[in-house]
């Protein structure tokens, strides 16, 4: 009789696993670098002068060169438009709410908010400038003004459609207003009221700039205004860019404080 023996191979040690590319998360990063890449070649085939286009390499050189003041006045700016946007975030959650809490307030004092926000805080500025001189004051007023109208809109939107079949179902549970407010409107209004934080802090960079531009002795705005009028635009450019970073950052930081308070709220439909 013949006994058949199977060999096995010799372990070869632990499967490796083929390392997977996360598109997802390098897409900014790719389309970041494709941009830059883009930007250098134009300047590079139309010829462009420096005091009209500067390369991105320029740009990353005056990064460096005026490092020192570049972050001083990142600094500045990035207080101004916190804090203008933190009062924002107070003022619009409390105003919006008020409006909100009833269909007559809310008639009757959006078409205000409208008509307030239609103001360009361009013209606003000089007269802040009257009141409080020039300085961080200004500033941190035109970001609270500029970053205000988003969060009470949303806020007050929240509130005003509550569903009336479900207004009527906890009236006659026995519900008063309040409690209506608390247990249905509010948490109803929150997925609104974060998802404006994103818009609201990107607009509070916009008024925080605009008047350092004007009224300021420091910030980004004030640095790329005096570039300007010494011809330095790479300077200007990099104050750009520091204004993007930082826009970038913080709205990152909007977006994951909407995603840690309100991802109940939120539904993937989008596919990879």
């Amino acid at each position: 009789m013949t006994i058949v023996t199977e060999t096995t191979p010799p372990s070869t040690g632990p499967k490796v696993m083929p390392m997977r590319i996360n598109w997802v998360r390098a897409a900014p990063w790719l389309y970041t670098l494709g941009l830059f890449l883009g930007w250098e070649l134009l300047v590079i085939l139309l010829d462009t002068p420096v005091t009209v286009l500067p390369a991105p390499s320029r740009v990353f050189q005056a990064v460096v060169q005026y490092w020192s003041a570049i972050w001083k006045n990142s600094l500045q700016t990035l207080f101004t438009t916190t804090l203008g946007f933190g009062l924002a975030v107070v003022g619009g959650l409390a105003l919006g709410l008020f409006i909100g809490w009833s269909k007559t307030i809310y008639a009757g004092l959006y078409p205000l908010m409208i008509g307030f926000n239609a103001i360009p805080k361009v013209a606003v500025v000089p007269i802040l400038v009257i009141w409080f001189g020039i300085g961080t004051i200004p500033a941190v007023i035109t970001a609270f003004l500029i970053s205000f109208f988003p969060i009470v809109v949303n806020v007050a939107t929240g509130l005003a459609t509550i569903e009336p079949e479900t207004e009527d179902v906890l009236r006659a549970l026995g519900a008063r207003k309040m409690d209506i407010m608390l247990k249905v409107g509010i948490p109803r209004s929150m997925p609104y009221f974060f998802g404006s934080l994103k818009i609201a802090i990107t607009l509070a960079f916009v008024g925080s700039v605009l008047s350092e531009t004007v009224a300021a002795n420091y910030g980004l705005g004030n640095m790329m205004s005096s570039a300007q009028s010494q011809f330095n635009v790479p300077l200007v450019f990099a104050g750009l860019l520091a204004l993007a970073v930082e826009g970038i950052a913080m709205y990152a930081l909007m977006a994951w404080i909407e995603k840690r308070m309100t991802g109940w709220a939120h539904r993937s439909t989008m596919s990879h």
